[in-house]
C-alpha cells in the first residue's frame, strides 16, 4: 500500500469552519509514544563517583596512606566508581540524557582503568615506575583529556543547576592540576589537585542526594539544586512533573 503523501492533510472542524491540519499536526496525530521509565541514573553514578574519588583523592592530598594504598583501594574504585558508574552511564543513554551518558561513561571507564592499573602494578604484573607517586607522565596524560572533556561537560551542565556544574567544574579543575602534577613531578600541585577533587565529591554527594530525595518524594524538591525556576528550588515544589498513571491503575506498581 502506498504511503499517503504528506501534502494531503486531514480536515478538522474548528469553530464551525473546516480547516486543514499542518504537516506537524498530521505527524502528531499519527505518532505513538511507548514509555519505558527508568530511575534517575545519576543517583547511582554520582554516588559511585563520589565514593571512589573521595578515597583516592584524599590519599593524593596526603591525608592518609602510603605507596601501597592504591592496591587496596583498587577493587572498590573499580567496582563502585568504575563498573557501577559506567552502568549508570548506559542507563543514562536509555533515559536520553546525553550529558550524563558522556560524564558517567567517561569517568566510569577511567575508574575501571585506574583500578586495573593499580592491581597490575601492585601484583607486579607490569613494572611500577620508581617515581610513580610523584612523576608519572603516562598517568598525567590520562588527566589531560579527562580535565578537558569534563570542563566541556561543566559548561553543558549550566541549565541543570549549580549542583552538577559544581561537581563537574571542580572535577575538571582537579584533573587539570593532577595532569600538571604527574607530568612535572610537583608534589604540591598533586596535593592541591587531591583537595579540589574532594570538593567535587561534596557537590556530587549533595546532587545525588537531592535527586534521590526528590524521586522518593514523588518529584518534589527536598534539597534545591540551583535550577532555573522558583518551584525547582523551593522545598515542596516540583523539579519535574512526571507523566504517569495514578496508583492502582493496571500495569502500575506502587513503590519498587
Amino acid at each position: 500500500m502506498a504511503a499517503q503523501p504528506m501534502d494531503e492533510y486531514t480536515p478538522r472542524q474548528r469553530g464551525g469552519a473546516v480547516t486543514e491540519l499542518s504537516e506537524h499536526e498530521v505527524w502528531e496525530h499519527r505518532a505513538r509514544v511507548v514509555l519505558s521509565p527508568v530511575a534517575a541514573p545519576s543517583i547511582l553514578g554520582l554516588f559511585g563517583f563520589a565514593a571512589a574519588t573521595l578515597i583516592v583523592a584524599s590519599n593524593l592530598a596526603g591525608w592518609w596512606g602510603g605507596t601501597t594504598s592504591g592496591l587496596y583501594l583498587a577493587p572498590f574504585a573499580l567496582a563502585f566508581g568504575g563498573i557501577a558508574q559506567f552502568l549508570a552511564g548506559m542507563w543514562s543513554y536509555k533515559a536520553r540524557d546525553g550529558l550524563a551518558t558522556a560524564m558517567h561513561g567517561m569517568w566510569g571507564s577511567f575508574w575501571i582503568g585506574w583500578g586495573l592499573l593499580e592491581l597490575l602494578m601492585g601484583t607486579h604484573a607490569i613494572p611500577t615506575p620508581a617515581t610513580a607517586a610523584t612523576y608519572f607522565p603516562a598517568l598525567g596524560m590520562w588527566f589531560v583529556m579527562l580535565g578537558l572533556l569534563t570542563g566541556l561537560g561543566a559548561f553543558a551542565a549550566i541549565p541543570r543547576g549549580a549542583g552538577m556544574v559544581g561537581t563537574l567544574g571542580c572535577l575538571s579543575a582537579g584533573s587539570c592540576l593532577l595532569a600538571v602534577a604527574f607530568i612535572t613531578g610537583n608534589l604540591g600541585i598533586r596535593e592541591a589537585g587531591g583537595w579540589v577533587l574532594v570538593a567535587s565529591v561534596g557537590f556530587a554527594i549533595y546532587t545525588a542526594a537531592a535527586l534521590m530525595f526528590a524521586e522518593a518524594a514523588g518529584g518534589r524538591t527536598v534539597l534545591p539544586l540551583g535550577k532555573a525556576g522558583r518551584d525547582a528550588n523551593v522545598p515542596g515544589g516540583f523539579i519535574t512533573r512526571p507523566i504517569q498513571y495514578p496508583e492502582g491503575m493496571p500495569g502500575v506498581k506502587v513503590g519498587q
